[in-house]
């Protein structure tokens, strides 16, 4: 019962977002496709105010999917690409209710709440165990199926050899321009 409630969760998410505010969509370009991610800022403000930051100042370009864990998520956003690094500024958490579900994206941290950063992970499947526990701030609402050819990595860690990069992310109403 509770995944028939999180699977209408998602399907309300993906028709409101027919009215898209392109301030709040991200394009993110991957080598199998283009993935559309619907931003929450009513959830968490201060996290898709960095991420837009982030996203203005090409950050995110050329960077690697370092963590990528079948059946769980794929993680990406650290400019050293081996899950140390960020862009240098923490941002507190901000959990909410949004579930962990098919698509989720949300913010990857270290054992304190508040040291997310600039990494961040797309959850292949629900992973209600990490509900109020990390920031999600978007939802994939386009393009699932090109986050899941994203290359695997072996072991529990899930680290990957040869890993698959972000092409490019870029706000849909600056692409649109």
């Amino acid at each position: 019962m509770k995944s028939f409630f999180k699977i209408l969760f998602l399907l309300f998410f993906i028709k409101s977002s027919m009215a898209q505010d392109l301030t709040n969509i991200v394009y993110l370009e991957l080598k199998d496709g283009k993935v559309v991610i619907e931003m929450k800022p009513g959830y968490a403000p201060e996290h898709v105010k960095r991420i837009k930051e982030l996203i203005s100042e090409k950050f995110y370009d050329g960077l690697k999917f370092h963590r990528v864990i079948d059946g769980f998520m794929a993680q990406t956003g650290d400019p050293r690409g081996d899950g140390t690094g960020g862009s240098g500024q923490n941002i507190p958490a901000e959990f909410n209710s949004l579930p962990h579900i098919r698509g989720t994206v949300s913010m990857a941290r270290a054992q304190d709440p508040d040291s997310a950063d600039s990494q961040f992970f797309i959850c292949f499947q629900e992973s209600s165990f990490l509900d109020g526990q990390y920031t999600a701030w978007g939802q994939v609402i386009e393009g699932m199926e090109f986050v899941d050819k994203i290359k695997r990595g072996s072991g529990s860690n899930g680290m990957v050899n040869d890993p698959d990069k972000i092409i490019s992310m870029r706000l849909a109403k600056e692409a649109e321009k």
